[in-house]
């Protein structure tokens, strides 16, 4: 009904046209395949590090990577380890009997949250074992309301449930799931593969020159009125903005209220490229010397220097917050609340973030344990910044910040593991 005038449900449903003409082109009778499902982009980040694992593994199988929503399934197509995408097909018993019999998975594996009957059902029926990774459960979801057995009957039909943390393990434990275990957040381990393999963005260090420097990521209109006001204090700090909506009327309105701003698209000389800051990881390689002139240390810009570039390309900000001194997280002033954390985390940066993280559990720890910081309005943002502009002090967060991130990777390593141990899938 949407679709008409909604750009994502137009493409959710064109999307699953004739989907399984579209699956069956990508298949051969011959294929051994390993099926994730992610709701989203997001999702699908957390399963990369699982994807890499079985493939470096298990090389002969190949995977399918099946998304809900068009933000993820837009992303996957230049992600070289998955060898076949497609939209979810809607959960109907006919369609899932349909897939099933079309792709044949050897091993299924969900990701987070994501939960479709008639889709489980139909490989349990088959005893395809499914897994389901990086898994969260609170006690308001419907799992655990008095109308929730239906929901509850399909946990069990998961051969194991990787949770995040003990308390999702003890409130599974309390309704008689027991085939359940900690094994952690893959999205610890795939922000350290990415940090691992950094490469230098010569531009960005080029406008940043030794300055303190800002990097605000994901950001929303929220955001960024509470970054402008609040920077008005502090004229010797660059900002590299990063907005989450990169689309040509944001970008002006972004560069209206931030006086003097220049854009990245100017300083290697190509166009804009619009789209979902979180719909990639995909980069844009910086042009030639020709493009820019050093002044003073600080980057011109259209004709003058700059303190503030916005980006206006996706797939940058994991490798942006390399060179931050400190890092701003949008969307904590969303419904949905704030992006990855761990991006900026994971190279010992602290993060600053508005109101609504607390369903977050990565967000909640760092900020008990001294390495991340939540603001409500731009006086608190101002006093938050001066703080961490003192030496020590930002040392301090940032090196809580990179001690959090190692100590909790390795949920991949479980998890492949229980794969080998229980011989799920075989070379």
């Amino acid at each position: 009904m949407a679709s008409p005038w909604n750009g994502k449900a137009r493409q959710w449903v064109e999307g699953r046209r004739n989907w399984q003409q579209k699956l069956r082109s990508q298949l051969s009778t011959n294929d051994r395949i390993i099926w994730m499902h992610c709701s989203s982009a997001g999702e699908f980040e957390q399963g990369k590090p699982i994807i890499e694992e079985l493939k470096n593994r298990y090389p002969q199988h190949r995977v399918l990577v099946t998304f809900f929503s068009p933000s993820g399934y837009n992303t996957a197509g230049k992600y070289p380890h998955a060898d076949i995408t497609s939209y979810l097909p809607l959960d109907t018993q006919r369609n899932a009997e349909s897939f099933m019999e079309l792709v044949k998975p050897e091993l299924v594996i969900f990701i987070k949250y994501e939960f479709w009957y008639y889709h489980l059902h139909a490989a349990a029926h088959r005893h395809i074992p499914i897994l389901l990774a990086s898994a969260v459960f609170r006690e308001d979801q419907v799992f655990f309301k008095p109308i929730g057995r239906f929901f509850r009957r399909m946990l069990f039909l998961f051969r194991h449930i990787f949770v995040q943390d003990a308390a999702s393990l003890e409130l599974l434990r309390s309704h008689s799931i027991n085939h359940c275990s900690v094994s952690g957040d893959t999205r610890f381990d795939r922000v350290s593969a990415i940090a691992s393999a950094f490469q230098p963005l010569p531009l960005v260090a080029s406008f940043i020159s030794g300055a303190p420097c800002l990097v605000a990521g994901s950001t929303w209109k929220d955001d960024e009125a509470l970054l402008r006001e609040a920077l008005e204090d502090f004229p010797g700090l660059k900002l590299v903005l990063a907005p989450h909506e990169i689309d040509a009327g944001h970008l002006r309105e972004i560069r209206e209220g931030f006086e003097g701003a220049g854009v990245y698209s100017e300083l290697d000389n190509r166009q804009p490229t619009t789209g979902n800051r979180k719909e990639t990881t995909e980069e844009r390689q910086p042009a030639g010397d020709e493009q820019q002139q050093n002044i003073g240390g600080r980057l011109s810009v259209a004709g003058g220097p700059s303190s503030v570039v916005v980006i206006d390309n996706i797939g940058m900000l994991s490798k942006l917050y390399f060179y931050s001194s400190i890092a701003f997280i949008g969307g904590g002033f969303t419904r949905d609340g704030i992006h990855n954390i761990l991006e900026a985390a994971v190279y010992g940066k602290p993060v600053v973030f508005g109101p609504n993280y607390r369903k977050y559990r990565e967000a909640r720890e760092l900020v008990a344990e001294g390495g991340a910081f939540s603001v409500s309005n731009a006086e608190e943002l101002t006093t938050c910044l001066k703080r961490l502009m003192e030496p020590e002090a930002l040392r301090r967060a940032g090196e809580i910040a990179r001690k959090y991130v190692q100590k909790n990777t390795g949920a991949t390593a479980g998890i492949l593991q229980f794969i080998q141990e229980n011989r799920l899938l075989t070379r």
